[in-house]
């Protein structure tokens, strides 16, 4: 029955799923899910969360994008690993993994959907937020080292939607973390990094839509 990837465009998620299987040379059927009308498919791939993507593999459903991404580099098990063999050292790419996860997102989102204080506070937390990983990252290639892996994959969708964080809280993230803009440039040049993530453009452009949409001006 082959693969088969629920998604949609713009998701920093979908696109950790896209780059993963890229990586391991999988083909698979991309189909886009309309989120504001969403496929019996879906839902029955993914009736508690409701969410994409889901990867479907074989007729299994497989949900939430990190989970994914673990699942993608076990079963395709051939090179690149995207994660360590050793339980240590995989518990680490996890953990930062898991801090994008809850970090970055929600605070992007109140960077484009808040305004006076608020939004300056979010500003505040991103800027830390990336400090943190650019610490992290320190003077590697990438967050595993030589190697293009879990966190990399976990964070860099988010990288094309920086110029909207920007945009719309009036700051610049090569001014305040030069390291994260640095390794970005780096995962864009590997082939499933750039054909997976959108214009920077296009994707403001869909932030000027949620913008509208849910009455932020």
């Amino acid at each position: 029955m082959g693969v088969k990837l629920l998604d949609a465009w713009v998701s920093p998620f979908g696109q950790r799923v896209r780059i993963a299987l890229a990586e391991k040379g999988v083909e698979y059927e991309y189909v886009e899910e309309n989120l504001a009308e969403k496929s019996r498919l879906l839902l029955e791939s993914n009736p508690v969360h409701k969410k994409i993507p889901v990867l479907i593999h074989d007729g299994n459903p497989v949900c939430e994008s990190l989970i994914i991404v673990e699942y993608i580099d076990d079963v395709w098990d051939k090179k690149p690993h995207l994660l360590p063999a050793h339980p240590y050292l995989r518990a680490q790419p996890r953990f930062w993994a898991d801090f994008v996860d809850k970090k970055i997102y929600e605070c992007g989102t109140r960077l484009w959907k808040l305004k006076g204080e608020e939004q300056a506070e979010a500003k505040k937390e991103m800027i830390e937020i990336l400090k943190l990983l650019a610490a992290e990252l320190g003077d590697k290639t990438y967050f595993g080292g030589d190697a293009f892996g879990f966190v990399d994959v976990a964070l860099v969708p988010f990288t094309s939607w920086f110029y909207s964080y920007e945009r719309c809280a009036g700051f610049s993230v090569e001014a305040e973390c030069p390291e994260i803009v640095a390794w970005a440039k780096r995962c864009m040049e590997r082939e499933s990094v750039k054909k997976t993530l959108y214009d920077p453009e296009k994707v403001y452009e869909f932030v000027c839509f949620l913008k509208k949409r849910y009455g932020v001006e």
